[in-house]
């Protein structure tokens, strides 16, 4: 934290020169729900968002759906897809896809300022695969490449980043928690197309000519954070965590949150997500700070299988126990201006 103190003012004064700034969005409704600051104790698909050394900790298949209103009132979506499967003992693969709906554009040019009659919809699209392993009951880490696609009539802009993420456990039943991670570090990415593109002259002969656009950083952060499970009773945990986040054009912030648990039932959480001069009118960030979120989980078994008596008589046998599970989760994260951004997921556990 001494270190993390001098760093409270981010990199402001470069707010606006980065771009693909999508990719800072939280589409999962489970880490979103408090803050995003359990980058040291997420688990499953939901880490290659935060921390791509949790994905190893996948039982074996994982499967969520997820929609966010962002910013409600704004008539922005954000869907997203995600799957892990593990592999074999200790590395698991991952997947996901995101995509932004951002609605519809009035078309305008230079000589119909006012709107050329037609409409248009942007669109931003990524796509994330990663691999994570557990090395030991301790350890884990796990790196992921993302493509990152955005585009509008005529022009477009493609580029490609990666993750890595480490995360480290420790005591009698393994509650401290420390994670790092680093995220979206790749080259600069540029719009091309025909949108560029003009009639000119040149010694009275007619002439396309394409104008030049500037190149843009992808807005790279680093995530370091840590948690510690209270152990209630038998059925009741309670999960305090923190982290920091440096990012590359906007101010750092410092998340907190905390989560009871009734076993794997339910889960209810809330957090904070602090940055310089967010509750002063000075604020340079939508988001105002507050999150909550809750889940609920319903674990279903193998139905019973039949097998053959020495009589030649069906018999049904005992259902099989199993992991298996499926989880709706809700968060709220308080924004202003707008009423506020919501996200639901679905979680089917294999």
């Amino acid at each position: 934290m001494s270190v993390a103190t001098p760093l409270m003012a981010g990199n402001d004064v470069k707010r606006g020169q980065g771009g693909a700034s999508e990719l800072l969005i939280n589409p999962w409704g489970r880490s979103s729900g408090w803050a995003g600051a359990n980058t040291a104790c997420v688990r499953g698909v939901e880490s290659m968002n935060l921390n791509m050394a949790g994905l190893a900790y996948t039982s074996k298949t994982e499967f969520v759906l997820s929609n966010v209103r962002y910013m409600s009132g704004s008539g922005i979506q954000v869907n997203s897809v995600g799957l892990g499967q593990r592999l074999s003992e200790t590395g698991v693969l991952g997947v996901s896809v995101t995509a932004m709906n951002l609605g519809d554009f009035i078309e305008t040019t230079y000589e119909l300022p006012d709107g050329t009659g037609s409409s248009f919809k942007p669109q931003f699209f990524n796509l994330g695969v990663g691999y994570s392993k557990q090395f030991s009951g301790s350890i884990s880490a796990g790196v992921l490449v993302r493509l990152v696609s955005q585009s509008i009539p005529d022009a477009n802009a493609l580029g490609a980043c990666f993750d890595a993420g480490v995360q480290y456990q420790t005591g009698a039943r393994k509650q401290f928690k420390f994670g790092a991670a680093i995220r979206n570090l790749g080259p600069k990415m540029q719009y091309r197309g025909d949108g560029f593109s003009f009639r000119g002259t040149r010694d009275q002969i007619g002439l396309t000519v394409q104008s030049r656009t500037a190149q843009f950083d992808i807005p790279a952060l680093l995530n370091i954070g840590g948690s510690y499970d209270f152990q209630l009773a038998p059925e009741h945990r309670l999960t305090l965590a923190a982290n920091f986040v440096s990012n590359s054009y906007t101010k750092d912030n410092l998340q907190s949150g905390l989560e009871y648990g009734f076993g794997d039932l339910v889960q209810v959480r809330g957090g904070l997500n602090y940055q310089k001069q967010i509750f002063t009118s000075n604020k340079t960030d939508a988001n105002s700070g507050p999150t909550f979120g809750a889940t609920l989980n319903l674990p279903f078994s193998l139905l019973g299988t039949k097998k053959t008596t020495e009589e030649g008589a069906t018999a049904e046998t005992s259902p099989e126990k199993s992991h298996r599970s499926l989880g709706f989760d809700y968060s709220f994260r308080s924004t202003n201006p707008y009423s506020g951004t919501h996200t639901i997921s679905l979680i089917l556990k294999l």
